[in-house]
């Protein structure tokens, strides 16, 4: 049956719900995490663990992930991402011992997450689009930041008037009833149900000849396996540049509200900033999602990156010079342009490495970028703990920022594949 629409946007649709409610169900646990210390006495560093946690499965998951992609396609990821996560969520209710938070939220959500989140997503939602490749995955993922300022609030009120157990068995309940369904509606790429990406109308033998976005037709035309990408220069820059990523947005968002309280502000104004750079993340993704299919993916995770080179310097001369016009600045360029690094995290991968073996490639890369999530709260920490002072993590937060925009200028997707807004470019040298 056609639809009056094209079907990628319903692709879209389905992975802006799946962001929203997944990616959240994971965060909520910085909710549960006062209540079940508060319950249960265990020491905060032990407890905290079962999150940490997480990013171990996640690691360990991330190219099994990729695989199960190639092979089964993203309704098989999806359904065993809900099944793994609602598990999880509706288990960790029966908690006594602390390991029984490691495996629940730990194991079970986090590998979860990388099914339903940023990872599995970006596995198949790019096959959809060419010319709109950027906007499509900046509306996708905004569903995050749509979940962040709906879902949380509700948990949170259901946690003081119910309990944390309630509330986690209700998420659980949420991700298995609304998740399940609509998942069913994916496919991994067009032509599976005979279409084209971006909708465009099928080539017949009388038609013009659709023109190639392939800048170097010899790379392009490689049969990219796991195997061969790991021995090119271009998949380690990325495997940098991700690393480098996640390290800086994960630094900034674990220590950036302890480190207002340090300097004077209050718990308000921590809280408040947390949750606008949420919002702004929202407008941001889908803004340079956009743009980067006129200027390249490059140049947009550039900007991201430089957004997080003025957060973090924000960051350092609010020590010296406490301001809300710091604190402004700091959260723009961090929601606002820093979380635009998702809308192109999976169109650099694919416009360098696609193939029948994209996800396996895609898994692998994540590996880097999940031990860079993991790798830059704890470095911060690490460096306060030894100088008593955030300054020199900061400072180490810009040069990771330059070096991860470097990094990926160097992997160079528009020398193998020209986003729509340059197919000028390509016409003309050919």
């Amino acid at each position: 049956m056609r639809l009056p629409f094209f079907y990628g946007w319903t692709i879209v649709a389905v992975t802006f719900v799946t962001m929203a409610i997944g990616v959240n169900a994971r965060t909520a646990f910085s909710l549960f995490y006062p209540p079940i210390i508060s319950e249960f006495g265990w020491e905060r560093g032990i407890t905290a663990g079962a999150f940490s946690f997480g990013f171990v499965a996640s690691a360990i998951a991330s190219p099994l992930i990729g695989r199960l992609m190639d092979r089964g396609g993203p309704r098989a990821v999806m359904e065993l991402g809900v099944l793994l996560m609602s598990s999880g969520l509706l288990l960790a209710p029966l908690t006594t011992q602390p390991w029984h938070l490691y495996l629940t939220i730990g194991v079970l959500v986090g590998a979860g997450s990388v099914c339903l989140g940023y990872s599995g997503q970006s596995l198949f939602v790019p096959n959809w689009f060419i010319r709109r490749r950027g906007l499509a995955i900046g509306l996708a993922f905004a569903g995050v930041g749509i979940g962040s300022v709906t879902l949380l609030p509700w948990v949170q009120h259901m946690i003081e008037h119910t309990g944390w157990r309630t509330a986690c068995t209700a998420m659980g309940i949420m991700v298995l009833v609304v998740l399940a369904p609509i998942n069913l509606l994916l496919h991994k790429r067009p032509e599976d149900i005979g279409l084209q990406p971006d909708g465009d109308a099928a080539p017949t033998a009388t038609s013009a000849k659709p023109a190639s976005n392939i800048v170097d037709p010899v790379w392009a035309g490689t049969d990219w396996t796991l195997s061969r990408a790991l021995r090119t220069a271009r998949f380690w820059w990325i495997a940098i540049g991700y690393f480098c990523g996640l390290y800086i947005w994960y630094a900034v968002q674990v220590h950036q509200t302890k480190f207002l309280l340090d300097i004077g502000f209050s718990s308000s104004v921590g809280v408040w900033a947390l949750g606008v750079v949420s919002l702004l993340g929202i407008p941001g993704q889908i803004w340079l999602g956009h743009l980067s299919d006129r200027i390249g993916r490059e140049w947009v995770w550039a900007i991201s990156c430089f957004g997080f080179v003025i957060c973090f310097a924000a960051l350092a001369a609010l020590k010296y010079w406490p301001s809300m016009a710091l604190i402004y600045l700091m959260v723009f360029t961090q929601g606002a342009l820093g979380y635009g690094l998702t809308s192109v995290m999976g169109p650099v991968v694919l416009e360098i490495f696609q193939g029948k073996h994209y996800g396996s490639i895609f898994g692998t890369v994540m590996l880097a970028a999940l031990a860079g999530g993991a790798a830059g709260p704890w470095i911060t920490g690490q460096l306060y703990d030894l100088s008593g002072s955030y300054t020199s993590a900061f400072v180490l937060g810009i040069a990771v920022s330059l070096l991860s925009a470097l990094a990926i200028w160097q992997a160079s997707p528009r020398k193998v594949r020209a986003v729509a807004g340059q197919m000028h470019k390509v016409a003309s040298a050919a």
